[in-house]
């Protein structure tokens, strides 16, 4: 059976702009063995060349294809369910692209749908214009749901608190469509041609990457490097197949791999 990887990045490879030691050569190790894998992101705003860069200036070499994000999944659905729609966007860059490349109209007036991704150059004017456009009949998508970091000189709201915001404003429920929803993990494993059984997530985060794969029946691999610590586990009803300090602690084969 055909194995491969969807893998996490703040946390995971790199903590803000600091690489995370190991983390450069379990990436050669998957480019070298042919390990298919894909760095799948809940941030909408960078397009995939964006996060190529990124990672190049931190020593790790990778195309656009191993690069998938939550716009690309929010184009994706709305291409599937929608074809040829319209939407109205508060959002950036990699989001704007995504829509576009997937055949989807931007407007301002009378969408179908209005879909939120992160952003720092929306306004306040722009959110009642959402509001306004859902309660005359435009289905609301968020990209994801992730929380804000609290932390002083944080320059936006979160897109949680603006997906909140809108909700109590119009009554009406977002779709989201990054991690920990299925529809991501799903679509992000097809790009690697993966069955299921074959599909094995590595992330930082026991709400959203572990919760994720195992609502879906995939393997898991917790890393201790980002936010969730070993002494927090116990919390959850669940629990990953493994749990690593960091990447460079992973050993291949993966003893499900065998």
């Amino acid at each position: 059976m055909k194995h491969g990887l969807l893998i996490d990045m703040d946390g995971v490879i790199y903590v803000g702009d600091e690489l995370i030691p190991g983390a450069d050569r379990f990436i050669n190790h998957l480019l070298k063995e042919d390990i298919p894998f894909t760095f799948m992101t809940n941030n909408s705003q960078r397009t995939p060349l964006e996060v190529v860069r990124k990672l190049k200036r931190l020593g790790i070499e990778v195309s656009e294809s191993h690069v998938y994000t939550s716009a690309m999944a929010t184009g994706k659905f709305l291409a599937t369910h929608a074809p040829n729609g319209t939407v109205y966007v508060l959002g950036e860059g990699g989001l704007l692209t995504s829509l576009h490349e997937n055949g989807l109209t931007l407007v301002e007036t009378e969408p179908d749908f209005v879909v939120l991704g992160e952003g720092r150059n929306f306004t306040l004017e722009m959110v009642h214009r959402a509001v306004n456009m859902i309660l005359a009949g435009a289905k609301f998508i968020t990209t994801n749901r992730d929380p804000s970091p609290r932390k002083p000189g944080w320059s936006n709201l979160g897109i949680t608190a603006i997906t909140s915001m809108i909700e109590e404003a119009t009554g009406r429920k977002a779709f989201s469509i990054g991690k920990p929803s299925p529809v991501m993990f799903r679509s992000a494993r097809k790009t690697l041609d993966l069955e299921t059984e074959g599909t094995t997530v590595i992330g930082d985060t026991m709400d959203t990457d572990i919760q994720g794969g195992i609502q879906l029946g995939y393997r898991t691999i917790l890393v201790l490097s980002g936010i969730s610590k070993k002494e927090h586990l116990n919390r959850y009803a669940f629990k990953p197949d493994l749990v690593v300090p960091s990447v460079g602690e992973i050993n291949f084969p993966l003893y499900w791999w065998k």
